[in-house]
């Protein structure tokens, strides 16, 4: 075992943009676990937006935003000593790891996870992101067979899985993406029927020729304009899943609601709800069986993008809410 253990600490708060220079890399010894605890060595950690939003103080289950602390976040890690009977050392397990090499947890904080599938599915598809998608479009969206389902951020850890969990279903996905090459993916590699790119000057017509039939779902990530655009195409009774509002997350200065809302709203019979996948966790084994079973048949393809090395975790992070994922944005830590 490496006597040291790195750890990513979180040197400032940003003003506006989140910057590399907002960390620092710190090296202090691998700590100890007390009575019945276990010291974890971190594998794999996860990066995503919400966490930008628990920087900026806006995500209340975050908590109040510090400084000189080891930047948070979930991780596959394996133990490497263990002072419970619940867990030896070679376990792989799921814990709130940071962004640091070594851990110590109490066993309730662990949970186990088996290698007869990627262990980094169980940060995104079966994870946190994979979770999220499954209830935002199941229980809060109420997909029914035939509908169209619209996602932004449609290439990205959440809404990569929204689309093709629409398609097992028997709906009609349509993707709001960055890049005409981000499109091709979603058509090609995932199975999205069509995807519009917000950037393309011609964005609205293309949204509504991708809709022809408007839509039944739409499944938000974004917020601020996009989200405005995407109300002029639904259609009576149809539903508003707000699950994230990543277009607001990184900056100083998040734009207040769209326009028009409550008219939208009434007219249309439309229902508009946020939800926290915490809500769920009472059912969260039986969604990780059956996307675990999609992905072991191939109806599921989950897509991690990957960073080599704990000390890339700022520049992968600060590159993902510039939009360079594709899918769950991982960080490789050890083998």
């Amino acid at each position: 075992m490496s006597e040291q253990n790195r750890q990513v600490m979180i040197d400032s708060l940003p003003e506006d943009q989140l910057q590399e220079s907002n960390y620092r890399l710190e090296t202090t010894d691998v700590p100890s676990p007390g009575g019945g605890q276990v010291l974890c060595r971190t594998l794999v950690l996860t990066v995503g937006a919400g966490t930008r939003a628990g920087l900026q103080g806006s995500a209340s289950y975050a908590g109040a935003p510090k400084v000189n602390i080891v930047m948070n976040g979930s991780g596959v890690a394996r133990v490497e000593h263990s002072n419970s009977d619940q867990f030896k050392p070679g376990d792989l397990v799921i814990c709130p790891s940071g962004w640091q090499d070594y851990s110590v947890h109490d066993p309730a904080a662990l949970s186990p996870v088996t290698d007869d599938i990627d262990p980094a599915h169980y940060l995104g598809a079966l994870g946190t992101n994979g979770l999220t998608a499954y209830f935002g479009l199941f229980n809060v969206g109420n997909m029914k067979e035939g509908d169209t389902v619209l996602v932004s951020a449609a290439a990205g850890s959440v809404g990569h899985l929204v689309g093709q969990m629409a398609k097992i279903k028997g709906g009609r996905a349509v993707g709001i993406t960055s890049t005409s090459e981000k499109c091709s993916l979603l058509t090609s590699q995932l199975g999205y029927d069509a995807a519009v790119s917000y950037k393309s000057p011609d964005c609205r017509a293309d949204l509504k020729e991708a809709c022809p039939n408007g839509v039944d779902i739409y499944f938000d990530n974004t917020g601020g304009d996009i989200l405005e655009m995407a109300l002029r195409r639904m259609n009576d009774h149809s539903r508003i899943v707000c699950c994230g509002v990543v277009s607001q997350y990184d900056t100083s200065n998040p734009a207040g609601g769209p326009r028009g809302i409550p008219g939208l709203l009434v007219n249309k019979r439309i229902r508009m709800e946020g939800f926290l996948v915490f809500d769920f966790a009472a059912s969260y084994g039986k969604a990780r069986d059956q996307m675990k079973s999609w992905i072991i048949d191939g109806q599921l393809n989950p897509l991690n993008d990957e960073f080599d090395g704990l000390e890339k975790a700022p520049a992968a992070f600060v590159d993902m809410l510039a939009g360079g994922n594709v899918g769950t944005r991982m960080i490789r830590v050890a083998d």
